[in-house]
């Protein structure tokens, strides 16, 4: 691992983009916790948008929240930790040959990850959920901002990953 000026400017950039993004993720559930808990779904623009308030001790559509305990801390916060470590190593690693695209890919998908192992952490392997999508009969799961940056980050780097990564230098 080279650490150049050039390289710590990435390593920065990805830092502080991925500060951000968990801050924003942090505002935004500590609002919903504040306006949205213990009151009545709110609709918007024809049902397309719903706020509606609930505590996630699952993944993906409440998937494992019936796993018992230390099982549920393991699967869906130490397992998925060591995961974005895992991806942060990778990412410092191979530095220079990533490229910007990916690594603001990569952030995403960090920081969206760990913004839900936060709450997690914080609020007894609960993860605040809020936001509600969808068309006529046809809706999201219930979702909150953390879990907008996973699924950013990993459609960028589907569709625009990969394409411009620098050769090695």
């Amino acid at each position: 691992m080279a650490f150049n000026k050039k390289n710590w400017r990435i390593y920065s950039a990805f830092i502080i983009l991925s500060g951000v993004l968990i801050y924003i993720d942090r505002i935004t559930k500590i609002w919903a916790k504040e306006h949205l808990m213990g009151q009545p779904s709110r609709s918007y623009w024809g049902d397309t948008f719903r706020f509606t308030y609930i505590e996630n001790s699952g993944a993906f559509f409440g998937m494992g929240a019936d796993i018992p305990q230390p099982f549920n801390l393991i699967l869906l916060s130490i397992i998925p930790l060591l995961l974005l470590l895992a991806l942060v190593i990778y990412l410092f690693l191979n530095i220079r040959r990533v490229a910007t695209v990916d690594i603001i890919a990569l952030s995403l998908i960090f920081s969206g990850g760990l913004g839900n192992i936060i709450d997690r952490v914080l609020y007894d392997t609960r993860v605040t959920d809020f936001m509600i999508m969808g068309v006529a009969n046809i809706h999201t799961g219930i979702f909150n901002v953390a879990d907008m940056y996973v699924t950013a980050g990993v459609l960028i780097f589907l569709i625009l990953g990969n394409k411009g990564n620098k050769a090695t230098a």
